[in-house]
């Protein structure tokens, strides 16, 4: 990669479709700072980008990310510092979550501890069924504590726990299987597979998408009669917005919904 070649490239389709792509391929995408100092400021300016209809997250080369990069944290060991390095981390899982849009994982190729992280934190992904994926922070000595709360979230307990303390790897099957990963495809299909999610999203209403991702996390974390208050003050809120009043208006009429963005 050149001096000139951006740590995470950006491109944009004329529906709104973003794609975020990791550029760090000769280090196998692993989570420099640099690197997540970019796509920090990527996320950041998406979250106010309201043309922005869907996030692709991809990587460049053979592996999606391959987590932390060891060797930049081995060479500043103070506890300090590697607060601050996963402060740093926490920020940038947390933005995909906050972003008003969905954000889609492309997984090409291997996603291991901090990177599988990344797949456990977007909203949805799709995977190559040569990808693989761990966290494998446990065989260093390392537990994979950061990862592990995403990956919590996504996966029975107990199997979110097997994969933290053993550091096996699991196939892009396996991950579908136990809902690390919505869709798994041969290689060659893997951008037609994600075209596929894309265009259903962006075929929504974009509030209802929004409104419906920020209540859609916020209430897995609460207690079940305060989680169907919110979802209901929600659904009120939303159905009182011009794209569901012409949405349920459209059905009511047998005719196809006008809507705009």
């Amino acid at each position: 990669m050149g001096n000139d070649e951006p740590l995470v490239k950006r491109s944009r389709d004329a529906r709104g479709a973003v794609t975020l792509t990791l550029n760090r391929p000769q280090a196998y995408n692993a989570l420099c700072e640099a690197l997540l100092a970019a796509l920090q400021a990527e996320l950041d300016a998406l979250a106010t980008d309201d043309a922005a209809r869907v996030v692709v997250l991809a990587a460049e080369g053979k592996a999606f990310c391959a987590g932390h990069d060891l060797r930049e944290m081995r060479a500043q060991p103070s506890h300090e510092y590697y607060q601050r390095l996963f402060a740093q981390c926490s920020a940038v899982m947390l933005s995909l979550t906050r972003l008003p849009v969905p954000v889609i994982a492309r997984v090409q190729g291997i996603a291991t501890a901090a990177g599988c992280q990344l797949v456990a934190q977007c909203d949805l992904a799709v995977a190559a069924s040569t990808a693989r994926f761990a966290v494998s922070g446990v065989n260093l000595g390392l537990f994979c504590s950061t990862p592990g709360v995403p990956l919590a979230r996504n996966l029975p307990r107990k199997q979110a726990f097997e994969m933290l303390v053993t550091g096996e790897f699991i196939d892009a099957e396996e991950a579908r299987a136990r809902g690390l990963v919505n869709r798994v495809v041969e290689s060659g299909a893997l951008d037609a597979e994600i075209e596929r999610l894309v265009a259903s999203i962006v075929a929504k209403p974009r509030v209802a998408v929004a409104m419906g991702k920020e209540l859609f996390y916020r209430q897995v974390e609460l207690p079940l009669a305060a989680a169907y208050a919110a979802a209901g003050e929600t659904m009120a809120c939303n159905m009182m917005d011009e794209a569901a009043l012409e949405g349920v208006q459209a059905f009511i009429e047998k005719r196809p919904a006008r809507w705009g963005s």
